[in-house]
C-alpha cells in the first residue's frame, strides 16, 4: 500500500492517520507540537482539545447526532475515545480533555503502520499523497505555502477560550447541580444571577480591559463569540444566549432566575469546571474580577483564563471540490477546520471523510463524494459549493440537508403529539433514517469492508 503524508495531529489529522493505517496504507504523520506549540495548544499530545471539551449534542435526531452515529458506523477512532473519556455534560458528549488526548496518542503511537514525526513541515513533499489537517493555528510558513499552491489568500477569523476554575471554589450553598428541563443528569453546576446581579456584572463586563487585537479587519466566528462582544450588541443579548435561565429552577426558589452561568464539568476527577459559552478576550487580572461577581463564584480559583486566537481556514468553494481534494493539485487534500468546518466533531468527520476518499482514489483512480442525504455529505457539499462571497465557517446543521420528500413525516400527528417539538423531533427522525440508508448504499458499492 502507498506511504501517506498527514500533516497535523489534531482531531482531523488524528482521526485521519487511524483510518488510512487501518486500510493498510503507511502513514507518516508530523505534528510540530511540542517542540513549536500554538497560541492555545499545552502539550505536545494528539488531538489535544483547547476551546471547549465537549463535542456537542447526543439527541439522536439533532445535526450533530445523525454525524455521530454516521461517524460510528464507520469505526471513528476519535468517538471511540470520547466515548471512554466521558464526564457527565447531560445530553452531550464531554470529555475529559487530558485523557482524551492521551488515548488518541496512545492508539496512534501503538499502531504498526503510523509513524508520528515532530516537525515543522513548511513546504510537503507532493510526490508523495498529502493530507493537510494543521488546523485554524496553523503555522504561518504553511500557510503561505498553501497560499501559493492554491491560488487564494487564507481568510482568518478570532475565536476564543472559555476560563476554567476548580470545583472546591464555588460556592454550592448558591450555586445547584442540574441541567436544563432536568434532560439527562444534574450535570452541570448552575450560578443564579438576579437582575442586579445581572446588571452588575454586565457593567463590569464592559468596562473591563481587553486584550489587544492584531488585526482589526479579522471578524469572529458568530459561534464562538466572546461574552463581550455579546454584551456590545445588547443589554439582553447575554440571557438569550450563554447565560439564558430556561429550565432552570433555581431550588431556593422553585422559579427560574433572572440569568444563570452554568458550568461543565472538565476533567474525569470532577475536580475542574468551564464556564459554558464564557469565551473572552479580558486580561487575565481583568477575568478575575469580573467573573467573581457572579454568585457562586466569589472565591472562584482559576485553573485556565480565557483567551483568544486567530485562526486561519481556506476560501473551500474556491479550493476544494466535494472530496476534500484541492483542486488543480494532485495529491493535495485538506481536511478538519483549515477546510472550512468549525467545531472538533465536525472536525475529526472531516478527517475520517478525507482519509476514505483518499484511499479510495489511491485504489481506484477517484473518489465518489458522500450523499448529500447523509450528513457529512451535506457538510462538505457546502464546503465545494457555497458562495465564495459569503463563505464563512460553518457546523453540522441540519439546515445543510436536502428537504425530506413531502409527506414522509406525519407533521400533523407529531404537532398532536409533541407540539414545535414534536415536529422537528419527527423531522430529525426522518433524516436519520435517510442519512444511514444513504451511507449504508454508500459503504456497499466502496468496494471496502467499513
Amino acid at each position: 500500500m502507498a506511504e501517506i503524508q498527514v500533516i497535523g495531529a489534531g482531531l482531523a489529522g488524528s482521526e485521519a492517520a487511524w483510518q488510512l493505517a487501518q486500510r493498510g496504507h503507511r502513514v507518516q504523520l508530523f505534528e510540530m507540537r511540542p517542540g513549536t506549540l500554538t497560541p492555545a495548544h499545552q502539550t505536545g499530545r494528539a488531538a489535544e482539545m483547547v476551546c471547549s471539551n465537549s463535542f456537542k449534542s447526543d439527541d439522536p435526531n439533532s445535526a450533530t447526532g445523525i454525524l455521530k452515529a454516521e461517524m460510528r458506523r464507520m469505526d471513528s477512532l476519535i468517538l471511540r475515545c470520547a466515548e471512554a473519556t466521558r464526564v457527565p455534560a447531560g445530553n452531550s458528549l464531554a470529555v475529559d480533555r487530558d485523557a482524551f488526548s492521551e488515548a488518541v496518542t496512545a492508539a496512534l503511537t501503538a499502531h504498526p503502520h503510523i509513524s508520528i514525526r515532530a516537525a515543522v513541515v513548511a513546504e510537503p513533499d507532493l510526490s508523495k499523497p498529502t493530507l493537510v489537517a494543521t488546523g485554524p493555528l496553523t503555522a504561518d510558513p504553511l500557510a503561505e505555502w498553501l497560499a501559493r499552491v492554491t491560488g487564494s489568500e487564507r481568510l482568518h477569523f478570532y475565536d476564543a477560550i472559555a476560563p476554567i476554575v476548580e470545583r472546591d471554589s464555588i460556592a454550592m450553598d448558591i450555586a445547584w447541580k442540574a441541567a436544563r428541563y432536568d434532560k439527562g443528569g444534574a450535570d452541570f453546576i448552575n450560578c443564579p444571577l438576579n437582575q442586579d446581579d445581572y446588571n452588575r456584572f454586565l457593567d463590569a463586563l464592559l468596562a473591563a480591559e481587553m486584550a489587544p487585537l492584531h488585526d482589526f479587519d479579522t471578524p469572529y466566528f458568530e459561534a464562538c463569540l466572546p461574552i463581550e462582544v455579546m454584551a456590545q450588541r445588547g443589554r439582553e443579548t447575554l440571557r438569550h444566549g450563554p447565560m439564558k435561565p430556561i429550565g432552570l429552577d433555581d431550588p431556593r426558589t422553585g422559579r427560574w432566575p433572572y440569568a444563570v452561568v452554568q458550568l461543565r464539568q472538565d476533567t474525569l476527577a470532577g475536580d475542574h469546571f468551564n464556564l459554558v459559552g464564557f469565551q473572552t478576550r479580558m486580561k487575565w487580572g481583568a477575568q478575575k474580577e469580573v467573573l467573581r461577581l457572579i454568585p457562586g463564584l466569589e472565591q472562584a480559583e482559576f485553573v485556565r483564563f480565557g483567551s483568544i486566537h486567530r485562526n486561519t481556514y481556506v476560501l473551500a468553494p474556491k479550493v476544494l471540490d466535494a472530496t476534500l481534494a484541492v483542486k488543480g493539485v494532485p495529491n493535495l487534500w485538506i481536511a478538519g477546520q483549515l477546510s472550512g468546518v468549525e467545531g472538533y466533531l465536525e472536525s475529526a468527520a472531516g478527517g475520517l471523510a478525507s482519509a476514505r476518499f483518499l484511499d479510495e482514489t489511491l485504489r481506484t483512480g477517484s473518489a465518489r463524494s458522500f450523499p448529500r442525504e447523509t450528513m457529512l455529505g451535506a457538510l462538505l457539499h457546502y464546503l465545494a459549493n457555497a458562495s465564495l462571497k459569503d463563505f464563512g465557517p460553518t457546523n453540522a446543521m441540519i439546515g445543510l440537508l436536502p428537504e425530506l420528500p413531502e409527506g414522509e413525516v406525519d407533521t400533523r400527528t407529531a404537532k398532536r403529539a409533541g407540539g414545535r417539538a414534536g415536529v422537528k423531533a419527527a423531522k430529525g427522525a426522518a433524516h436519520r433514517a435517510r442519512a444511514l440508508a444513504a451511507l449504508e448504499t454508500h459503504i456497499a458499492l466502496e468496494g471496502h469492508p467499513a
